[in-house]
């Protein structure tokens, strides 16, 4: 069976297949129809470039200057990996002309190396070290596309959104970290039309599982800080305990969350209040789920009198907000896969979902950078978010904002707002007033 994920399955014309992805990617920027012979995982990124209104002309920004770059590099947890990267690619880079590329879960590329004639050519392009080539930027493209999707990707050509980089050819495929599934970032090939083979995407595919195996040899153990939970972005919180990973339910979920927010523990009544919108809610309803979830977790369970953890709990939600107070915004995204347990309509959590929200959303939009904003606006929980939206107006360079703006106006027209206007300069045109934090 063919893998959808590879360019060029097997059988496929390659001077063919180009005239194709052309024409079908002009069909896509024209009418957002998408034609054969465009791969699902292809059209599906081509879409999330159309609502995230990137244009099929961008181009790259450098986001990270030399000073930002090499200490960020050197603290990155791929650089520990770098070495093999070189070892297992490095090579195979030179003898092809391609180049081989490190990225960082954002998408920003920390380092490009191979072929110097190549090399050259990709820095016309823009695809240097500190550039950002997150799919939210820069389209369609294989590490962007995959730090977005979590999986291995090739991308051939004309499959690119960005018409700029149709001469090129990329394989990447995403690193975690192997103890807590952390997306650290993707390892690339790029170069020309030789990349359009499985083998390139098998090849990128073992490299990143090898620079896996080896951060766990590297790092066999997680530190001995108490366990820890996992709750953001997910209905069902992961909790890892004693060498093992459990998967809570729903409502266990909210217990465990609420008193990793609480150390100092809670009452009985306190965490009735905080669980249940019913506050007839008999406590025995209460101790039944208690009594449930420690026979699920055994030495792990919840203490009484009053309901506490029964050790040290890190929570992913604390973790953020750390950032957050520190002034670490991008740390704290780093760290903020969506909302705290989205589905749960616990009194307590709905409270604690929406003041963690709103603490990152008003760091966003304090700290004006465009890259950070974008991911945001992008993302399903900020999408509608008109503030956001104006904030990135602000922030993006005259030529950047009318698809920002367009955006800004729907969602007044949806809110019934009317905001005052502001006259840009550089374009003379009046747009709506851009919050300033």
């Amino acid at each position: 069976m063919d893998d959808p994920s590879v360019a060029l399955p097997g059988g496929a014309d390659p001077a063919e297949r180009t005239r194709e992805l052309r024409r079908a990617h002009a069909v896509f920027t024209r009418d957002g129809r998408v034609e054969a012979p465009v791969r699902a995982v292809i059209a599906r990124s081509w879409r999330r470039c159309a609502r995230a209104r990137v244009s099929p002309e961008c181009a790259p920004r450098v986001e990270l200057a030399e000073a930002q770059l090499r200490p960020y590099r050197e603290e990155h947890p791929l650089s520990r990996v770098m070495p093999l990267f070189r070892e297992l690619v490095g090579e195979f880079a030179a003898q092809g002309a391609h180049l081989l590329a490190v990225c960082d879960a954002r998408g920003s590329l920390l380092w490009v190396e191979g072929e110097p004639d190549t090399l050259r050519r990709a820095e016309r392009l823009g695809f240097v070290p500190g550039a950002r080539w997150a799919e939210t930027a820069m389209g369609t493209n294989a590490p962007g596309t995959a730090v977005a999707v979590g999986e291995p990707v090739q991308v051939f050509g004309a499959e690119h959104f960005s018409r700029r980089v149709h001469p090129w050819t990329c394989a990447a495929a995403p690193v975690r970290d192997p103890r807590t599934g952390r997306l650290l970032g993707a390892v690339d090939i790029t170069g020309g039309d030789g990349l359009a083979h499985p083998h390139s995407l098998a090849l990128v595919r073992a490299v990143a599982r090898a620079a896996e195996a080896q951060l766990a040899l590297l790092d066999p153990a997680p530190p001995a800080v108490g366990d820890t939970l996992t709750a953001l972005g997910q209905d069902e919180a992961l909790l890892v305990t004693g060498g093992r990973t459990v998967r809570l339910g729903r409502r266990h979920s909210e217990i465990m969350a609420l008193l990793a927010h609480h150390p100092e523990g809670l009452s009985g009544e306190e965490l009735a209040i905080a669980l249940y919108e019913d506050e007839s809610v008999s406590p025995v309803t209460l101790r039944a789920e208690i009594s449930r979830l420690r026979a699920l977790l055994g030495p792990a369970a919840p203490l009484s009198r009053p309901y506490r953890t029964a050790g040290p709990l890190d929570a992913d939600f604390t973790t953020l907000t750390r950032h957050l107070a520190a002034g670490a915004v991008s740390a704290a995204l780093h760290h903020y896969p969506g909302p705290l347990l989205p589905a749960s309509t616990a009194p307590g959590i709905v409270r604690l979902r929406r003041r963690i929200e709103d603490q990152a959303r008003a760091a966003v939009i304090a700290r004006a950078d465009a890259g950070l904003l974008t991911d945001w606006v992008c993302s399903p929980w900020g999408a509608d978010d008109p503030e956001a939206w104006r904030a990135l107006a602000a922030a993006l360079p005259p030529e950047g904002r009318p698809a920002a703006l367009a955006r800004v106006h729907a969602l007044d027209r949806e809110l019934g707002i009317t905001k005052p206007s502001w006259r840009d300069r550089s374009t003379c045109a009046t747009y709506p007033q851009p919050v300033r934090s």
